[in-house]
């Protein structure tokens, strides 16, 4: 392999999960001018068109085949696209990008849990202490550093949200799992067509649609619409034909760590306890995905790659 088309994959991993991360950010700004059903919609919809037009230059997808799977992509966009994206500008109406995103750290490991539950897969010593760990980081992140606080105050609304969110995205993980295969992107393409032909109709019922009305409001929507929806996708599979995709997915833990300088840099708030939860949260992840569950079925690790909705056998894309 030469060091170039490595370089290239590389590059294109760390400008996915800033894209993403960037989701977070920039999806906090735009919940003060759209509604998350709006945000979601709008955000599916004009993604749709390019995602659909790269799925058949880049994958060339037999589209009855595509058509045929239309349950499993009902499930999918249902808990990922709709599901997860709803509950995560919810939460950002309540909650910090960089809380969010340090409860979302958590998800790897809530994934490894749901594959033990569902997928038959057995957990070993060194996973369940990485969940552990983690799931203390997340929990001195929701209780801002006072575990004892959650007992009396409980958790904000924003946070539990925030945990519903990455709930739904084990769903959508477990699913995708389990789902007849297809190319990633053309997967992505049809669970996003799914997205609009649902969530048109639930605004426009519910009279809940609201457009962006001011400068900022558009650049925001079409920056959520473009670069996490369509060229992190886009930059994330093509980096998976290079890189293997086990080790591509620990370049998701990168999304909390831009999600941190970007609130840095914008002057957010950022506590010592967050600080500390985070450190724990990704310790605990990398824990977890060192060898943390083996299957059932046939004692190997990993899973198959290129399920429908999955970008690795590792982690499905983000968001």
């Amino acid at each position: 392999m030469s060091r170039h088309p490595r370089t290239t994959a590389i590059v294109s991993l760390l400008a996915a999960t800033l894209f993403w991360a960037g989701n977070y950010v920039v999806g906090a700004a735009a919940v003060h001018a759209l509604n998350p059903l709006s945000l979601v919609f709008l955000r599916w919809a004009i993604a749709v068109i390019p995602l659909v037009v790269l799925a058949q230059v880049l994958e060339r997808p037999d589209w009855r085949r595509v058509l045929r799977a239309w349950p499993w992509l009902l499930a999918l966009s249902a808990f990922g696209l709709a599901g997860y994206n709803l509950l995560l500008y919810a939460a950002l109406e309540h909650t910090d990008a960089l809380s969010a995103a340090l409860i979302n750290a958590f998800n790897p490991a809530l994934i490894t849990l749901a594959a033990v539950a569902f997928l038959r897969e057995r957990l070993t010593a060194a996973g369940s202490l990485g969940i552990v760990v983690a799931l203390v980081g997340v929990l001195l992140v929701i209780s801002n550093g006072n575990l004892l606080a959650l007992a009396t105050l409980g958790p904000t609304a924003g946070n539990l949200l925030m945990v519903a969110a990455i709930c739904a995205w084990t769903a959508y993980t477990v699913t995708g799992r389990l789902a007849p295969p297809l190319p990633p992107i053309t997967s992505t393409a049809a669970q996003a067509t799914v997205a609009v032909v649902v969530l048109g109709p639930l605004a426009a019922a519910t009279r809940s649609l609201q457009l962006p009305t001011t400068a900022e409001s558009a650049a925001a929507l079409a920056f959520i619409a473009i670069f996490p929806s369509v060229l992190s996708y886009l930059l994330w599979n093509r980096a998976l034909t290079v890189i293997p995709a086990g080790r591509a997915g620990v370049f998701l833990n990168l999304i909390t760590v831009f999600t941190a300088v970007f609130t840095l840099i914008t002057g957010g708030a950022f506590t010592v306890a967050k600080l500390v939860g985070g450190v724990v949260v990704l310790a605990g992840v990398v824990l977890t995905n060192r060898t943390s569950t083996r299957s059932a079925a046939d004692g190997r690790d990993g899973l198959p790659r290129h399920r429908a909705g999955t970008g690795s056998d590792a982690e499905p894309c983000r968001r």
